[in-house]
């Protein structure tokens, strides 16, 4: 996987070649990134990045000179050096990309949790190599629940073994195959459990030239023996533009319809696609129709509303009232910004106009308090109460909220 391959994050991907580049790059690193925000991917093609055969010879001409410059082959002056191109992305076509491209690279390992396929087994990853590879072709923003599904975990729970690290101990206690570096790449660290102390000396006084990644997504969860002998990069969650811009180059849908599902994915592109699976209608124009049954056109349009909104099923539910949610933090925001603001002029119309509607209904302790009822009223859902009932008693709060100017109140 390249770089260009993974989903905005260019400050990390920067950060990342500058590692290498500068020789500033630790044996071990620890990708902490929240599911969806590409960890994984960015561990990949790190991992192709380090064992490209380009970069390394670009790396080595480097090494020729303290001021990163090598002696031009044909010199009109003498004395005079040209610079060596710095990459800032493997090269994609080279016998070492290729490999680690398909993930068949032998200086490349994986690490991952995995669960007996019978009673007394003591699996390792390699048992579930063939499934991993087609987990990360298919699914290579996925999380672990994605993962153990693919391999038929039902509701067992996965593991990394104890037999996994007496095994990643013997295979990165080899000589490299073709590469200069050996590198793990370990995902899903707190599935480790006691057992990571067996990696302890390993990770601390690794063999010359061995990189370890862990990506990870609840740090609270690792050993802090092994946090320690880490160095933390935290992958941010994405921002909606390479969201929105990566669901209409994969996914083929509109663009406006592609900007409201990243609005309301928190930065996760996995839940964007999740949300996809849910996607068809205009929220816009829901929240609208709601605000107005609310205010201006009375109980029976109100009637109407919840009785068409509560057959939607509990993932569309839950995805309008995030989208309505985002409306009104755009609300406050645009209000802190100001309309004419860049981030405001690039909002479209129709959405622009309407949280400027918001901002003219309600003051910022009025939306504060329309974002809690709306938050409430997603984790009911979430938890089975009944649509119908949820919906008139969240109707009945706006209600109160927009035109009392009421603050929050218990159901």
């Amino acid at each position: 996987m390249l770089f260009a391959d993974v989903i905005g994050q260019s400050e990390i991907k920067a950060q990342l070649t500058d590692m290498v580049q500068h020789n500033r790059l630790s044996h071990a690193l620890l990708f902490l990134a929240k599911e969806g925000t590409g960890g994984l991917p960015l561990a990949l093609a790190f991992a192709q990045y380090i064992v490209c055969e380009k970069v390394q010879r670009s790396l080595n001409a480097n090494d020729i000179s303290a001021d990163l410059f090598a002696p031009a082959l044909f010199d009109d002056a003498p004395g005079e050096q040209q610079p060596v191109e710095m990459l800032a992305d493997a090269c994609g076509i080279c016998s070492a990309c290729t490999k680690a491209a398909a993930l068949v690279h032998p200086d490349i390992h994986y690490s991952y949790p995995v669960l007996p396929k019978k009673s007394g087994d003591k699996p390792t990853s390699t048992d579930y190599i063939t499934a991993w590879r087609d987990f990360i072709k298919q699914l290579p923003y996925g999380n672990l629940y994605d993962w153990l599904q693919s391999i038929n975990a039902e509701n067992r729970q996965g593991n990394i073994t104890a037999e996994e690290c007496n095994d990643i101990i013997r295979k990165l206690s080899l000589k490299t195959f073709e590469s200069k570096y050996k590198v793990l790449i370990m995902w899903m660290p707190e599935m480790l459990g006691k057992e990571g102390n067996k990696l302890l000396k390993l990770i601390e006084e690794p063999p010359a030239n061995t990189l370890f990644i862990l990506v990870a997504e609840n740090e609270s969860l690792i050993l802090p023996t092994i946090l320690s002998r880490c160095q933390l990069v935290k992958i941010p969650a994405l921002d909606n533009r390479s969201i929105a811009g990566q669901l209409v180059a994969k996914a083929g849908i509109d663009k406006e319809q592609a900007r409201q599902l990243a609005a309301i994915s928190d930065g996760n592109y996995r839940e964007a696609l999740q949300q996809l699976n849910h996607a068809g209608e205009d929220w816009l124009q829901l929240v609208r129709e709601w605000l107005n049954a609310i205010l201006k056109n009375g109980p029976i349009a109100l009637v109407k509303w919840i009785d068409e909104t509560s057959k939607m099923g509990r993932e569309k539910q839950k995805q309008f009232l995030r989208y309505f949610n985002h409306l009104v933090e755009m609300a406050v925001r645009i209000r802190i910004l100001g309309e004419e603001s860049e981030w405001a002029q690039s909002l479209p119309f129709t959405e622009k106009d309407f949280i400027l509607r918001i901002n003219k209904m309600a003051d910022i302790s009025q939306q504060e308090a329309i974002v809690e009822e709306l938050d409430k009223a997603s984790y009911y859902i979430e938890r089975n109460a009944n649509a119908k009932i949820l919906f008139h008693a969240l109707s009945l709060k706006l209600f109160h909220v927009l035109r009392d100017k009421a603050t929050v109140r218990p159901w």
